[in-house]
């Protein structure tokens, strides 16, 4: 599903108009990006939450040359399905 996808159902379930629900769905994924640039773990209950987690430099090779380099370390988001997430997916799943 695309973001376009999401704010067409969105409104169609809500009767928003397309344009306030993109409004509504921009400012919730900018909330999210600026909580977590400041180090911050956005919880969406039950949905799940969004957290920043550090990786430790660590070695790698060149697929191409086969040469031994180092990848920084570097600071990224991750997500964590909370359990009605995990267990509506898991249950739609056994369905198929």
């Amino acid at each position: 599903m695309t973001k376009a996808e999401l704010i067409d159902d969105v409104a169609t379930k809500t009767q928003l108009t397309k344009r306030d629900v993109t409004q509504v769905v921009d400012t919730l994924l900018e909330s999210v990006k600026l909580e977590l640039q400041k180090g911050n773990k956005v919880q969406l209950i039950p949905f799940g939450s969004f957290e920043v987690r550090k990786r430790q430099a660590r070695e790698g090779r060149n697929p191409k040359t086969g040469e031994r380099l180092t990848i920084a370390a570097r600071t990224v988001p991750a997500f964590h399905p909370g359990k009605d997430l995990r267990e509506a997916v898991n249950q739609a799943n056994r369905k198929k």
